[in-house]
């Protein structure tokens, strides 16, 4: 079997889907994208398929050794979320090949369901309130939110109250036996991020998450002996060697996006790495369906993991949702808030070809926001 065609395809809301064809008919799908840079990677993937095309699409290792270390210049959120997708896609292609589901490649499911959370947002107290209310109807028994919104350097004491009063309001409402996280968002500054996680304790968030943005790592040690709230982050690292220091710093849970770090093969490597050092894995999914029917592959096989992010409901998704683009939402029926395993082949997921294509034919250019203080100056979003 050889590699003949590698298609992409830009979709609504922010996605970047790839089709990768096999001269027996076999074909697999994958998710490389970098939210805002869509069209970058999609160049990227191009660059690559000059190497897949006429390989045998099952030495998914090999490929994924020569795609990231082939080139003198390597890594990166480009170049890493191309290999990304490729990867996903070479793997649905060996479970389709062989009739059985990622996860028992992998070497077997450790469990039969995958608890997942829901996005709440996080801009107001009251609206918290509700959109908690919603979910925990909808069966969810976890939610993540934003905890503060532009921060500046030093905070002030409103802005510091309003973040503990968001996170106040969210325990309130769930009570004590369902979990909420936080999400910094990167938009704390590691002096703010030591004021604000004493302060978070009571409300006992299951997880702080990016408390401080990738260029102030060198902060986590500090942070994690300001408070016994356990630190989460990895959304914007992008291979196993990145996760180390935060490990060892004693970051609790790691988050590698499958669409960002590698695909399921690197991911997979940086769970084991987590486990070395007693911790979770939580993998980051604001994405589409490919991404997470590939998270879930990983989750149902892994020991250490923790809980799934997805996209249903999410803020970002505007102008399409999730299920648009399968033609058979099943995998992704949520039962008590998690979602069960399948014996599907591949990733599990039929994507509705058609629908993708149709999008792909008015692509998107989805930019993230930037924000600015009062004075004019540039603000982390």
């Amino acid at each position: 079997m050889k590699i003949t065609r590698v298609e992409t395809f830009l979709a609504p809301p922010r996605w970047l889907f790839a089709r990768v064809e096999t001269d027996e008919g076999v074909v697999g799908w994958g998710e490389p994208v970098v939210e805002g840079r869509a069209e970058v990677v999609r160049t990227a993937v191009q660059v690559l398929s000059e190497y897949l095309i006429g390989q045998d699409p099952l030495r998914i290792e090999d490929h994924w050794q020569v795609m990231t270390k082939g080139g003198f210049y390597r890594g990166g959120p480009v170049l890493s979320s191309a290999v990304a997708g490729l990867d996903q896609a070479l793997w649905d292609i060996k479970g389709k090949t062989y009739g059985q589901p990622v996860h028992q490649l992998l070497g077997g499911p450790v469990r039969e369901s995958v608890r997942a959370y829901a996005w709440v947002g996080g801009d107001e107290p009251a609206e918290i309130r509700e959109a908690i209310a919603a979910q925990t109807e909808a069966g969810f028994t976890a939610v993540k939110m934003n905890g503060t919104g532009r921060m500046g350097p030093l905070a002030s004491r409103a802005d510091i109250r309003a973040c503990v009063l968001r996170a106040e309001t969210a325990r309130e409402a769930l009570g004590d036996s369902r979990d909420f996280a936080v999400d910094f968002h990167g938009r704390v500054s590691p002096a703010n991020a030591r004021r604000l996680l004493p302060l978070l304790t009571d409300s006992a968030p299951l997880f702080v998450e990016e408390p401080v943005l990738p260029a102030h790592h060198h902060a986590l040690s500090d942070l994690v002996s300001a408070s016994n709230i356990p630190l989460a982050l990895g959304e914007r690292l992008f291979a196993r060697e990145e996760f180390l220091a935060p490990l060892q710093a004693g970051v609790a849970v790691v988050q590698p996006d499958i669409s960002h770090a590698g695909g399921i093969s690197e991911l997979r490597r940086i769970a084991a790495l987590a486990e070395a050092y007693g911790a979770q894995i939580a993998p980051h999914c604001p994405l589409g369906p490919v991404a997470l029917a590939a998270s879930l592959q990983v989750a149902f096989t892994t020991p250490n993991f923790l809980i799934q992010e997805q996209s249903i409901g999410i803020h970002y998704n505007k102008a399409a949702e999730l299920l648009d683009y399968v033609a058979d939402p099943e995998p992704f029926r949520f039962v008590s808030g998690s979602l069960l395993r399948t014996d599907r082949p591949g990733l599990g997921v039929q994507v509705d070809e058609a629908a993708i294509r149709a999008a792909d034919r008015n692509a998107h250019a989805w930019r993230n926001p930037v924000w600015r203080f009062d004075d004019g100056t540039f603000a982390e979003w």
